[in-house]
């Protein structure tokens, strides 16, 4: 426990940094293109259209997702995918990209994987605008479920800092580690409900109870859950037990990863 309170309160202390880093990675990212920043929304809505005319309209022939136009089942699922595996990933290469910056000064290095989180924001929070004007669009009213947005995007941030502090250690040790990480994440597109509504796949009921256990698919899920205003989280409160859990044991084997071996990084690298 006083792993976890020792990697959040750097958080806290460093949160400027962190703000500070992120816009400079952007800037950084794009400095060399015309469009600048502006590819950061432009490039997943290029991969959302083609997304939409091969599961849209081609296997599905713009049948609706329910009584939900598949346009915006879609845009809710993958905005939130977009946002989570590009922050999984850079999250997880986050310490290992910037070992320069740690082995020259002193550096609270459990920031890496916050930054990069944070720094996809920018492209996350155009894409909800997004969203919610093609909601509006085809008629879904707004509703008091649209509040519990906000507790799914906590779900997600929190998700990710676990998740990303994990990852970024163990790539650390074990460089193979990312590799392997970019091939699950592919696999995962597909099974964490993005793109496919696995509950209508034919699939045995196990099989999609053991598929909801998967937290990408409960927050995904949970972002559907608010804006077409279908349940509260609470309503399915095991897998909101089960989420939590997951999260915690993350948070915890990679603080203690983290604090173990964050002294000695350099040389494994």
């Amino acid at each position: 426990m006083k792993e976890i309170i020792t990697v959040i309160k750097e958080q806290f202390e460093h949160i400027g940094m962190v703000f500070r880093m992120s816009r400079y990675e952007d800037k950084a990212d794009y400095q060399s293109h015309y469009l600048g920043l502006a590819w950061q929304i432009l490039n997943p809505a290029i991969q959302i259209g083609i997304y939409y005319l091969v599961f849209g309209v081609g296997f599905r022939q713009g049948q609706d997702v329910g009584d939900v136009p598949f346009i915006v089942w879609l845009l809710i699922g993958i905005t939130a995918w977009f946002y989570m595996s590009s922050s999984i990933l850079g999250a997880s290469n986050s310490i290992y990209k910037q070992i320069g910056l740690v082995s020259k000064m002193k550096f609270p290095v459990s920031i890496l994987p916050t930054t990069n989180i944070v720094s996809n924001l920018t492209s996350y929070f155009p894409m909800i605008a997004i969203v919610v004007v093609t909601a509006l669009f085809f008629g879904i009213s707004p509703s008091v479920y649209w509040i519990q947005y906000f507790y799914y995007f906590i779900c997600m941030v929190s998700f990710l800092f676990a998740f990303g502090l994990l990852n970024a250690t163990i790539t650390v040790l074990i460089r193979d580690y990312h590799i392997f990480l970019q091939s699950t994440i592919r696999l995962l597109f597909y099974i964490s409900g993005a793109i496919v509504n696995v509950e209508n796949r034919n699939l045995p009921d196990v099989a999609v109870k053991i598929l909801r256990l998967n937290p990408i698919y409960y927050i995904i899920d949970g972002f559907r859950d608010s804006f077409l205003s279908r349940e509260w989280f609470f309503e399915k409160a095991t897998y909101t037990l089960i989420f939590w859990g997951i999260v915690l044991t993350m948070l915890i084997l990679g603080s203690h990863l983290h604090m173990k071996f964050r002294a000695k990084f350099v040389d494994y690298i």
